[in-house]
Order: structure tokens, then C-alpha cells, then sequence
């Protein structure tokens, strides 16, 4: 309020209301008595005017005319007109009523005037919107392109495509001429968007006589099939084509020309945007002391991000990568300035130093994500991760029971079901360790359990975009093998949700969708570099790797899963067994661990996870991709 008064062209907005709505009611008047005014008629308008010009104002200031500019004048913006003009037009029709039942006032005179009154005050904000949006001049710019502009065909004629035009037609610094839409809706086929035609269907671009330069696909909500049919013509047609983002990916589902980018393998993998229950996170997480382990890693650190947006009252960074804590915190500081951030450089391996580290924070709710993952390595350094994802997991569950920690969740992995390699036994191990402590202690133990992330440090998808930026052939493992894949925003926020959802003791299961072939996804990915598989760049395949499944699952045998109120999440109940008697076999694994005698490890591991079985492949020591 008080900076709205201090604006001078608050002021000047007003005087030229107050000229338009007396124009309208004197030119009612005359419209009304045919340019023939009676004096006694100017009597009373004279007479009305002033009680006029201050009830028609402050219905404008109560609507919230002044708040927006006139600039970016939108249909909300119309609408707040028209209600903010018939609300003051009925108080004075009822005062007029009221005062002088009418008698001598012309009815029509008011209905006029209403009427003018939403002409003059809406049209001035549309005029200066089209002067100073320079609407009028873009507009004999797509009649004349210019020797730099780029022509660009848009595919999708629906809201997206809409917004696109309008800010290209806004914009002539964006140096792009659209030359039509493509779209598969025959209803829309032959109109016009802002003045640009719909060309046809998608599948008619090669027969386009129209000329282009680019394409761009305009279909944030595209399923995976759809933009896999849809990149299959572009590349067809020979030219560039760029995606706006998707509305997951868009702050408030504000779509513009200016994010465009490459169309990525996670559209056509097509996964739906995420519907969390905000509400609930925000009880849960805002003001709350929130640790996150292995913060500065894949997950980890769109886990950070993810529960920024909730304003915790003070968050804690744990991990044991300087450069990635570095970074992690670096990042919090700058897109979250006001946010109260606490870093740890801490090794979970060490009991001491997560017990001096949860000492000194004090947390809340903590969400482990700390681990190793890369099934290889792990297999030839097992007593590694032996103490990385068994020991470390325990040290942070007990301090979080010593500690009166509320709610402790685990980022687990579908490796740990029915597991063949260590990284996945390990990862049971820790899932045994919450499901025993949650009877235990007042802290809500619970454990997420997921499949593979797109663009994770080390995933399929970075290894094959640098074999094919080198020319060398994309190696898979084996034509058939298959793996879940989802993103890691979207990994990200159905955590944060089962972890909200937990009453203590669960295995939460993420809706991984349909599984997908590595060999088709390799085939993708060439494609979406400009390459035509098998031709431009060979696939080969290299064999299993040691541990290595050819297809994972999210659940075991016996497992009853369950759905909850969050159609992308399903439940199971832990196994809940004795914590004493499993962290004696836990130590005695780690007697075993300092042997270094990785087939001992690996026997240990099995008298905990009886259903762990190892496995060994002829695979060559140069693997294409971490599944």
C-alpha cells in the first residue's frame, strides 16, 4: 500500500481513469440524447460526477486495478475491469434509486455508461500493452523477416505453443519468424494462432512447402511414446529441433521461448509430473531440523534442493566429498540465501564423529542417502562397502535413537531385492537395521526403495553421450537386459513424500513404470545426437557384469505390497527382527570385512540375507554403463 502511494505513476494512472470514467458518463449522456444535450440534463450530470468519479476509483483500487502493470495487461487483468465497472455501476444505480427513485435519470443513460466505461478504462491498457510490448510493430515482422531471424516450426498448437508465439511476436530481439504449427488435432488444422497458421499433422512435415529453419516442439505434457513419434519426424525433416521444458521442470508452469533446450532421453522416457501432497510437507518440514547424508551426490543433492522450497528451519549438509559439500553448500547459498545452513565434512564409518556431528546439529529429521552404488567396484571392494553402507547406515540409526531423532529416512534401492551383488546385500542389511530399530525407539524408521536415476553420477545415460562424443561404439552388456529408470527431481520428491508418509517400520516402493531395454535406450540416445544406430555408431555387447542381474525388481517373494493414498508410491512392512541378535551378526560381518577376502564377505552377507545370491559373469573389464 504505502509503496503504491509513493509511486508517481500511481497518480498518473488515476487522473486518466478519472478523465475516462467522467468521458464515459458525460458521452453516455450524449449518445443517449442524440448530441443533443438538455441543460437540465448537464445539471445532473455535474451534480453525479464527483460522487461518480470517487465510487467508480475505489471500486478500481478495491479490484486491484493499480497493482499490475498496464504493460503486461493480461485477461485477469480484463476480467477485474469488468468486475470491478458492474460492482460500481449497481451501488449507483441502487444510490440513484434510492435518492431520487429515478425520476428524471435516463435508465439507458447508466447502461451506457457501463458499457463505455469497460471500453475506455480496458482498451487504454490493451493500447499501451500493444505500444509498449511493441505488439504492433512484431506484427509487420512476421510479415518481413529479417536477415538474421531464424523461421521456426512450431509442433503442438496447444497452450504451450500459444505462449510461444506470443513471446516471439513480443520479442523481436529473439530474432525467430514462426512459419506455422504442426498438429495432430483435426479441429485445430487450417486455423490460425495469432495470425500463424496450422499447417497440418505431425506426420506431414516432409511434405511442408513452407520454408524453416528449426523446429520447436511445444508439448510439455508429451508422454514418452508420443515424443518418441514426435523426434522420430524431426529427424526425419533433417533440421534442429529444441523442447520447452516440462511443467515439472517450469516454476509455476510458466512456459517460455527462452528455455528451450535439447530434447533430453528423459522425454522420451516420458515420465509423468509428480503430484505431491504439498500440505503435508510443509507440516512435516517447515522449521524443522533437517540432515541430509550424502548431501553433494546425485540424489543427495536434489534431495536439498527439493526440501529448500519447504523452508526447514535450519538444514544440515553431511558429507565426506569436500569438493561435493563445497559445491552443495555453495549452491543453498546463492538460490537460498536466507536459509540457516550447517556443514559436516564427516565420515559415517566413524561412530564418533556421527555421534559428535548429530550432537552438535541437534536434527529433526534426517534422510540418509549417503552410500557407495556402483555395483563393479563394489563387487571387487566389498569390505568397502561393508563399512560404508552396513556400518555407516548403523552408526547413524543408533545416534538417531540416542538422540530422540523424530523421523530417520533411508534411500534404499531395488538391488537390495532378491540381491546378486554385494552393493545390493549391503543395502538389504540396511533396511534389516531400521526395520529392527523402529520397535525400539520413538524414532519413525522407514526405507525408500527405487530403481535407477536418469544423469546420476556414473548411470548409463553420461557414458553413453561421452563413447558417442568420442566416435567409439555404445557398449551394452547384454541385448535383453532391462532396467527401471526415473528422474532425479522425480526420485527426489516421491522420497521426501514416503518419508512424510511413514508411520515407522516401512519399505516404501516407488512407481518405477515399465521397465526399459539398455539396447533401445542406447538406440535412443545415438539418434538424439544426430546418428543413426548401427550405421554412424555401432552398439556392442560386452557381457554381463560381475553381480549383475538382466533384470531388477522392487519387490521379493512373499513381500505383501500394498498401495497408498499416493498413487506412485506402494508400501510393504518390514521384516521386523531382533536389532541385538542382527547387529551381533553385523559385527561378526565385520570381522570378516578386515580379512579383505572378498568370497568370505560375500558368505557372511548371506548368513544375514539369506536370499542374497552371488554371481559371477564373463563380462570384460570395460563396462559401458552403471545399471
Amino acid at each position: 500500500m504505502k509503496k503504491l502511494i509513493r509511486n508517481k505513476h500511481f497518480y498518473y494512472m488515476l487522473i486518466i481513469d478519472a478523465v475516462l470514467v467522467a468521458s464515459a458518463y458525460i458521452g453516455a449522456y450524449l449518445l443517449r440524447y442524440e448530441m443533443q444535450l438538455p441543460a437540465l440534463e448537464w445539471e445532473r450530470i455535474i451534480r453525479i460526477l464527483p460522487y461518480l468519479l470517487v465510487l467508480k476509483i475505489s471500486c478500481f483500487f478495491l479490484f486491484g486495478l493499480y497493482r499490475g502493470m498496464w504493460r503486461y495487461t493480461s485477461l485477469e487483468d480484463l476480467k477485474r475491469v469488468v468486475k470491478a465497472t458492474v460492482v460500481s455501476s449497481l451501488i449507483l444505480l441502487l444510490a440513484v434509486l434510492y435518492i431520487y427513485y429515478f425520476k428524471g435519470y435516463s435508465r439507458a443513460a447508466f447502461i451506457i455508461d457501463w458499457l463505455l466505461t469497460i471500453l475506455f478504462i480496458g482498451g487504454v491498457r490493451v493500447g499501451v500493452r500493444l505500444l509498449l510490448t511493441n505488439n504492433i510493430a512484431s506484427f509487420w515482422m512476421l510479415a518481413k523477416k529479417g536477415p538474421m531471424d531464424k523461421r521456426m516450426l512450431i509442433i503442438g498448437a496447444g497452450a504451450a505453443g500459444e505462449k510461444a508465439i506470443r513471446e516471439i511476436i513480443e520479442n523481436p530481439v529473439l530474432k525467430l519468424k514462426p512459419v506455422g504449427f504442426l498438429d495432430d488435432d483435426p479441429q485445430k488444422q487450417g486455423k490460425a494462432i495469432h495470425g500463424v497458421l496450422i499447417l497440418g499433422a505431425v506426420d506431414e512435415i516432409g511434405q511442408l512447402r513452407e520454408d524453416f529453419d528449426e523446429i520447436l516442439i511445444a508439448i510439455p505434457s508429451a508422454n514418452g511414446e508420443q515424443m518418441r513419434r514426435i523426434v522420430k519426424f524431426c529427424e526425419e525433416a533433417g533440421k534442429r529441433f529444441r523442447t520447452m521444458p516440462s511443467i515439472g521442470e517450469l516454476i509455476d508452469g510458466k512456459v517460455s521461448v527462452k528455455a528451450l533446450r535439447e530434447v533430453r532421453i528423459e522425454d522420451i522416457l516420458g515420465r509423468e509430473e509428480v503430484h505431491l501432497e504439498k500440505e503435508l510437507l510443509r507440516r512435516l518440514y517447515n522449521n524443522k531440523r533437517i540432515l541430509i547424508t550424502g548431501a553433494g551426490g546425485s540424489i543427495g543433492s536434489e534431495l536439498v534442493r527439493q526440501v529448500c522450497q519447504y523452508r526447514p528451519g535450519v538444514l544440515g549438509l553431511l558429507d565426506f566429498s569436500e569438493f561435493n559439500l563445497f559445491q552443495i553448500d555453495m549452491m543453498c547459498r546463492q538460490y537460498f540465501p536466507d536459509l540457516q545452513i550447517q556443514t559436516y565434512l564427516t565420515d559415517i564409518r566413524d561412530l564418533r564423529a556421527v555421534r559428535q556431528t548429530i550432537g552438535d546439529f541437534k536434527p529433526e529429521v534426517i534422510f540418509h542417502a549417503a552410500a557407495y552404488k556402483h555395483v563393479p567396484l563394489q563387487e571387487i571392494h566389498p569390505r568397502e562397502t561393508v563399512y560404508n553402507n552396513v556400518v555407516g547406515t548403523r552408526n547413524l540409526a543408533l545416534t538417531a535413537t540416542e538422540s530422540g531423532v523424530e523421523r530417520f529416512v533411508l534411500v534404499s534401492t531395488d538391488k537390495a531385492v532378491r540381491p546378486t551383488n554385494v552393493m545390493g546385500a549391503a543395502k538389504r542389511v540396511a533396511e534389516l537395521i531400521l526395520a529392527a530399530l523402529n520397535d525400539q525407539a520413538a524414532t519413525r524408521f522407514v526405507s525408500v526403495r527405487f530403481g535407477n536415476v536418469i544423469g546420476s553420477s556414473g548411470s548409463v545415460i553420461p557414458i553413453f553421450q561421452q563413447q558417442i562424443s568420442q566416435g567409439k561404439p555404445v557398449t551394452v552388456t547384454h541385448p535383453e537386459v532391462t532396467r527401471y529408470f526415473m528422474s532425479i527431481p522425480e526420485a527426489a520428491q516421491l522420497i521426501l513424500q514416503a518419508g512424510a508418509m511413514g508411520q515407522g517400520g516401512e519399505v516404501f516402493i516407488l512407481d518405477m513404470g515399465k521397465p526399459v531395454k539398455i539396447v533401445d535406450m542406447a538406440r535412443d540416445v545415438i539418434r538424439l545426437h544426430g546418428f543413426e544406430p548401427d550405421r554412424d555408431i555401432p552398439i556392442e555387447f560386452i557381457g554381463l557384469r560381475p553381480g549383475e542381474k538382466l533384470y531388477e525388481e522392487l519387490i521379493t517373494v512373499g513381500e505383501g505390497i500394498m498401495p497408498t493414498s499416493h498413487q506412485k508410491i506402494k508400501v510393504i512392512q518390514g521384516n521386523h527382527g531382533d536389532f541385538q541378535i542382527l547387529s551381533a551378526e553385523i559385527d561378526e560381518l565385520i570381522a570378516v570385512a578386515d580379512t579383505f577376502d572378498a568370497e568370505a564377505i560375500k558368505r557372511e552377507l548371506q548368513k544375514i540375507v539369506p536370499e542374497f545370491t552371488p554371481q559371477k559373469s564373463k563380462g570384460g573389464e570395460h563396462e559401458g554403463a552403471s545399471v
